[in-house]
């Protein structure tokens, strides 16, 4: 038989820079944002469609092109004949890493129990901060390509019970699994990162909120597009996009003054993060993260966990 290999990247981006590099094999295209809104635990089912659909329309005003679901999705049909192996090609950050878990269960919900290999990209020896699969050099992606890691059984299994808790409504549970050693070397990172999206129990702003507010103090920014690009360039282990980003900087409006010039905090904005306003009082967000609303808990920095806001408590 062919050592034909089946490739799942994280985007058209990387999907383009493999067709270029003449990667062997067939490539899938995952193009979603699951660290946003409801998800389920069964990966691909009409319900989930369709709760996705209003999701991806309600907070960004985004059409789902089904016609593209159906066309990735028909690729693993048989993929037990048609291939010898899946590579998948997911990064560092939060975005990718739920996305990763999410197509884990989608090859084990499918039956597919082909060799699971997985491209991750960060840390590159020698150069400073964190690189995206589609910044690196050919060179550089190609090695990462030779030194790819074969998941192991309990590897797999961890990415199915890390989904199930996503879906589910206890994310505390995530917890344990913070210090658990696994092939997925920046999982202990975005585990944390994703506790941190919940408001602060003080300040009623999580770490991407408060980060934007900020670099709003500490720069000199000269418009929300100026903004933008230093909070994509100052997110961490988020690994949000220009929508996502936009959403909460336009979210963040109360605590900020717009000029022809210039974006500089307001009274509110400053006492924020001084802890002496809360940010609650003003706004909440019922965006959800897999089976639980953002504003249904709150992250506890004196107790390092969750806790059930106020209204919710019962």
């Amino acid at each position: 038989m062919e050592n034909n290999i089946l490739h799942i990247t994280n985007g058209g981006v990387l999907t383009s820079y493999l067709q270029e590099l003449q990667i062997e094999g067939e490539i899938v295209t995952w193009q979603e944002m699951l660290c946003e809104g409801p998800t389920q635990e069964i990966v691909h089912s009409p319900s989930l469609i369709k709760t996705r659909a209003d999701f991806l329309n309600e907070f960004y005003d985004v059409e789902l092109d089904l016609n593209k679901i159906d066309f990735a999705l028909s690729q693993l049909d048989k993929a037990n004949e048609r291939y010898n192996e899946v590579v998948i090609w997911f990064e560092y950050d939060l975005f990718c890493h739920i996305n990763m878990l999410a197509v884990i269960n989608l090859l084990k919900q499918k039956g597919i129990e082909l060799p699971l290999y997985l491209v991750c990209s960060g840390r590159i020896s020698g150069i400073d901060g964190l690189k995206g699969l589609g910044e690196l050099s050919s060179q550089q992606l190609l090695k990462h390509y030779k030194n790819k890691i074969k998941l192991k059984e309990e590897d797999l299994d961890l990415a199915i019970t890390l989904w199930q808790i996503y879906c589910g409504v206890d994310h505390n549970l995530f917890k344990p699994y913070i210090t658990k050693t696994s092939s997925f070397d920046y999982l202990s990172n975005c585990l944390k990162a994703h506790l941190k999206r919940f408001p602060d129990s003080i300040t009623g702003l999580n770490t991407l909120e408060t980060n934007v507010l900020n670099l709003i103090k500490e720069n000199d920014i000269k418009s929300k597009h100026h903004l933008l690009g230093y909070t994509l360039n100052y997110q961490g282990f988020y690994g949000y996009g220009d929508l996502q980003l936009n959403r909460i900087i336009d979210y963040l409006a109360p605590f900020y003054v717009v000029t022809k010039d210039s974006v500089r905090l307001n009274r509110k904005g400053h006492e924020i993060l001084l802890g002496q306003y809360n940010a609650s009082k003003d706004f909440d967000s019922d965006i959800a993260f897999g089976g639980v609303k953002k504003s249904h808990f709150q992250f506890s920095k004196k107790q390092n966990k969750l806790v059930k806001t106020v209204i919710n408590a019962n």
